[in-house]
């Protein structure tokens, strides 16, 4: 294993696989830190990638000559076009993909990319000399060196994961926190902040009354999130399902508002203003 680099990048989230991968190709000697190998590019939330807005932010990245479309096509399992109704200019690509395979393939990309380098990690400080930047030092005790380092951590500096009353410190359900870096960036003059962000429930698909729900297919005609004609779409499109509120589940979550961390005072970061958690929708 070498120590010296000319870019690290601390977390492989989506942000974090597509500079590593960026770094490397234009020629740079690139180290990515995850804390585990098998959750790259995890899809945490949900298995949805694009949508209003966030679709051409997506091809964008393709048109820079990023992975992330190319990715999502080869595992996609539904796509549709959002916003028909409206014109062109602003109808959104949305696609559902496999998270399984997408994390898997992330992972193989990174893996053959030349250049690139992985090391199964916690970077707990910045390694700072006259005033700069020149590297990182892990939970391990590892000091690795480099010219450029790019944080791209998350959900997990000093994370904590609330379930109703209950208080976990974490960055996703099961998985650690990242402590260290939040206090020594505040420590070099940095405003750190807190953001909120809500992850639904994972249900059993043998408890739902399909036969109750709207099923949504994907599109029938064939789009793709990247421009490059070589890419596949191999899986076959699945349905997803919608299912609607009524009064009567308004009324549950009314009763549970003293519950809710977002609403007892437990919570007092700010929360995303377009995916508001459910009880929000009836306050």
């Amino acid at each position: 294993m070498e120590f010296i680099y000319d870019v690290i990048v601390v977390g492989a989230g989506h942000a974090g696989c597509e500079a590593a991968s960026a770094a490397a190709r234009l020629g740079s000697k690139t180290l990515l830190v995850t804390q585990d190998m098998n959750k790259i590019a995890q899809m945490s939330c949900n298995p949805a990638v694009g949508g209003i807005a966030k679709g051409q932010i997506v091809r964008e990245i393709d048109a820079l000559g990023g992975q992330m479309g190319i990715i999502t096509d080869m595992t996609a399992i539904q796509f549709r076009m959002l916003n028909r109704s409206k014109g062109p200019a602003v109808w959104s690509p949305r696609s559902q993909s496999d998270r399984m395979r997408f994390s898997e393939m992330w992972r193989s990309v990174l893996e053959n990319t030349p250049n690139l380098y992985m090391w199964q990690d916690t970077v707990s400080r910045l390694l700072i000399k006259d005033g700069e930047v020149r590297g990182v030092v892990t939970n391990m005790g590892v000091t690795f060196e480099a010219r450029s380092v790019v944080l791209t951590n998350g959900t997990f500096l000093n994370g904590l994961i609330h379930i109703g009353a209950v208080q976990l410190p974490g960055g996703r359900i099961s998985e650690a926190a990242s402590y260290g870096l939040s206090e020594q960036l505040a420590q070099l003059g940095f405003t750190v902040g807190r953001m909120k962000t809500g992850t639904p429930v994972r249900i059993d698909g043998r408890s739902i009354h399909f036969d109750e729900s709207t099923e949504q297919k994907g599109d029938d005609d064939f789009h793709k999130f990247s421009y490059l004609d070589f890419t596949p779409r191999p899986l076959r499109q699945r349905s997803c399902w919608t299912i609607y509120t009524n009064e009567k589940v308004h009324e549950i979550l009314r009763r549970g508002l003293p519950d809710s961390p977002l609403y007892n005072g437990q919570i007092k970061s700010i929360g995303p203003r377009y995916c508001p958690s459910i009880e929000t929708k009836i306050v």
